[in-house]
């Protein structure tokens, strides 16, 4: 009896998840698509055109992050988009799947490879709303990702900068464009609040 309850809290967890990937999909012809815009990444303006699609992304994974603190996990929200469009987010489930790598970066990269149908992510650029940690930067590394873009660096855990630079190894076969700090003092305080609300 115990099993079956455990499972059933299982599928619907995986359910939200299911149901998260199709709200993404509907978005890829919405505000998230910068690309709309007709400006040339290349050309004038592209800088800022940039600028605009990380911090649109980042704030979608900061929504992500906000409802995985209502469900009662670490408040972490990631998104990996490709051409301007979101092609897969997640967040955390770590509590509710009783699963130790079910980190958002984690199952977005596996959103990703499903809604792509391939585990290389070339072309494509992860928002998360905390630095990943080692496992999550072996991901990255391992899914060939262009870019990553993290909110809040983790002095405890963060293996791209703060700890450890895995994702700019020149020792591995891959490196990643990495960049950190955007919306950073939201991202860290929605964290702090959290593990405050926990004391």
């Amino acid at each position: 009896m115990g099993s079956s309850i455990a499972l059933s809290k299982f599928d619907i967890e995986h359910s939200r998840a299911a149901s998260c990937r199709k709200r993404c999909a509907r978005r890829r012809s919405t505000a998230y698509t910068i690309a709309s815009r007709g400006t040339d990444r290349n050309g004038a303006g592209g800088v800022d055109d940039r600028r605009l699609e990380d911090e649109a992304m980042m704030r979608r994974a900061l929504e992500l992050a906000r409802h995985a603190g209502e469900l009662g996990e670490v408040p972490v929200g990631a998104v990996v988009a490709r051409a301007g469009a979101i092609i897969a987010e997640a967040y955390n489930l770590r509590e509710s799947t009783h699963d130790p790598t079910a980190h958002a970066e984690r199952l977005a990269l596996e959103a990703a490879g499903r809604a792509t149908g391939h585990w290389r992510l070339d072309g494509c650029v992860v928002y998360v709303t905390l630095e990943p940690c080692a496992m999550c930067a072996g991901a990255l590394v391992l899914a060939r990702v262009d870019r990553l873009v993290y909110a809040a660096a983790d002095p405890k855990a963060g293996a791209c900068r703060s700890l450890y630079r895995l994702t700019n190894d020149r020792r591995l076969n891959h490196r990643i464009v990495t960049e950190g700090g955007l919306l950073a003092e939201e991202c860290g305080e929605l964290i702090s609040l959290f593990f405050r609300s926990r004391r």
